[in-house]
């Protein structure tokens, strides 16, 4: 959120540019008052099996009808691996096992561009049926090597879990993948 104004005075703020032209902070010449641009946690889950990456076909902007992995918002003073647990239980119906964090990744969602900061997981399913609630139109399993358009800037992610675990998408290596649950 961008503050037009100093909710301590009222006066008008002062925004601070970065190089990139996005704003970082603002303060007020009056009070001294600065509003601090920070980026949203988030938790995403990158549910792995059989040589298969599980995602979600978003229900909703931004990125409506695009692949995704699922994942959200934490909430206020929430662990990231309660948090992870809460959003795969709410989206999809189902207990997953966290086997490592995979990466911390910046983005930014909405129309407003909201900076977001996404740390991925690497899990696998552990329990329960998988439905699509509310927020998911659909969900599907694709190979590594098949994976359609998805949103956000995933692209590094997706590099990282082929560099740091390409063993999990290889038939002959698979054993790996079950040595570490």
């Amino acid at each position: 959120m961008n503050y037009r104004f100093c909710p301590l005075c009222g006066i008008a703020l002062t925004p601070l540019l970065k190089s990139n032209l996005k704003l970082t902070l603002q303060t007020c010449p009056k009070c001294v008052f600065t509003h601090y641009n920070n980026p949203k946690p988030c938790v995403v889950a990158v549910i792995v099996k059989r040589k298969k990456i599980l995602l979600t076909r978003r229900a909703y902007e931004p990125f409506k009808d695009y692949w995704d992995f699922p994942g959200g918002f934490l909430e206020c003073d929430e662990q990231p691996e309660d948090g992870l647990h809460r959003e795969i239980a709410e989206e999809l119906g189902i207990e997953i096992k966290v086997i490592k964090l995979l990466g911390i990744y910046p983005d930014s969602y909405g129309s407003n561009g909201d900076s977001t900061l996404n740390l991925y997981y690497l899990c696998k399913k552990s329990n329960g049926m998988l439905i699509s609630k509310d927020e998911i139109a659909e969900f599907n399993w694709f190979d590594i090597d098949n994976i359609p358009k998805l949103a956000f800037k995933t692209n590094l992610v997706i590099a990282d879990l082929m560099k740091k675990y390409s063993s999990i998408f290889k038939d002959e290596e698979r054993s790996y993948f079950r040595s570490i649950y």
